[in-house]
């Protein structure tokens, strides 16, 4: 096996997102409260993924560390990290969960960004042996939102179009790679049809990108979920009508990264993970394209922009950024649910 990440990177993603799973403040809190008795930590809630700020960057920071440990099984830190995931995915920790997500608030807590990403964590397990008894551990809580994304895609008219975690697309392509993954054809189903529906008539995209606290292009996001679902011919024919005047002077804010006065800053944070979304944005397009294109060659030399912008923002500007932008960095370089990266560092 090969990854696109080299053996120091790997290891010291790995060692901050074993850091941040396992560290419970400082915390962003967000929950509906009826009466004091509900204001409890945050742990005690959510035992399994209360670390990393928020609850859906702790999923998306367990995610990273069993990619690390399923692509590199030999890397720095492997045993610390398998003892802390041994200590955190735990039958009754994930039930505690499940009861959660069961309840009320569970019908849209989360929704769709971190439920996403569970899902993709889910896979990811249950396509790797040493995975399976933490996959296991945590089947009522997958169980759970499973059945809210079903419930929630059978309901839904409209996509959220925005930049940041309530991005429709963005959680429907880590939904759709998910189902296809564990060969779960109801959810393949509804993904597929929401992606059709939500999507498929849009036409000369007009939106102003970025907004101040994007971390997603709701363009190319949209784009990388289209190409998920068309063949390569309609998908094609679709992005000429929705881009078809992608090569003007107007898209330059897209096709080149945008300057990040302070990766330090929450909102500054977001911004630097732009960059990194949207290359591998950039790069799905190109792929998924015939060769001939137009668009191609502006895709490619846009990936390649944003790719070294991103990666500056990485490591090194605090717990706002390292608490989840380690998470986009793996998800660029070694892609989700393979045996090897779809694409090697330069």
């Amino acid at each position: 096996m090969t990854s696109g990440l080299g053996p120091d990177t790997g290891a010291r993603l790995l060692r901050t997102a074993v850091a941040n799973i396992q560290r419970d403040y400082p915390v962003h809190w967000i929950h509906l409260i009826d009466s004091p008795d509900e204001l409890v930590p945050q742990r005690a809630r959510h035992p399994v993924f209360a670390g990393s700020f928020d609850w859906h960057s702790c999923v998306h920071q367990t995610w990273l560390a069993a990619r690390l440990l399923r692509l590199h099984p030999a890397v720095e830190g492997a045993g610390a990290a398998r003892a802390a995931l041994d200590q955190l995915i735990t039958p009754e920790g994930a039930q505690v969960e499940a009861e959660f997500f069961a309840g009320p608030e569970g019908a849209f807590w989360e929704r769709p960004y971190g439920w996403a990403w569970l899902l993709l964590l889910d896979a990811e397990l249950r396509a790797w042996p040493p995975g399976a008894p933490w996959a296991d551990a945590l089947r009522p809580l997958v169980k759970a939102v499973r059945g809210r994304w079903l419930t929630w895609l059978g309901l839904a008219r409209w996509p959220v179009r925005v930049g940041t975690h309530t991005n429709s697309a963005f959680a429907l392509s880590l939904g759709l790679d998910a189902a296809r993954a564990v060969g779960d054809s109801d959810l393949i189903t509804a993904c597929e049809a929401a992606a059709r529906r939500f999507y498929l008539s849009d036409r000369d995209y007009g939106g102003f990108e970025p907004s101040a606290a994007d971390f997603l292009s709701p363009a190319l996001a949209e784009a990388d979920l289209l190409r998920r679902v068309l063949p390569a011919d309609e998908f094609a024919s679709w992005l000429d009508g929705f881009f078809p005047d992608l090569l003007a002077p107007r898209w330059n804010v897209l096709r080149e990264p945008i300057a990040v006065d302070d990766p330090a800053d929450p909102h500054g944070s977001h911004l630097a993970g732009l960059a990194l979304s949207r290359t591998w944005g950039w790069r799905g397009i190109a792929e998924a394209l015939p060769a001939d294109h137009r668009y191609v060659p502006v895709a490619h030399a846009a990936a390649d922009l944003h790719h070294v912008a991103g990666w500056q923002y990485v490591f090194g500007h605090g717990y706002a950024a390292e608490h989840w932008l380690g998470t986009f960095a793996a998800y660029l370089e070694v892609g989700a649910l393979d045996d090897h990266s779809p694409h090697e560092v330069g």
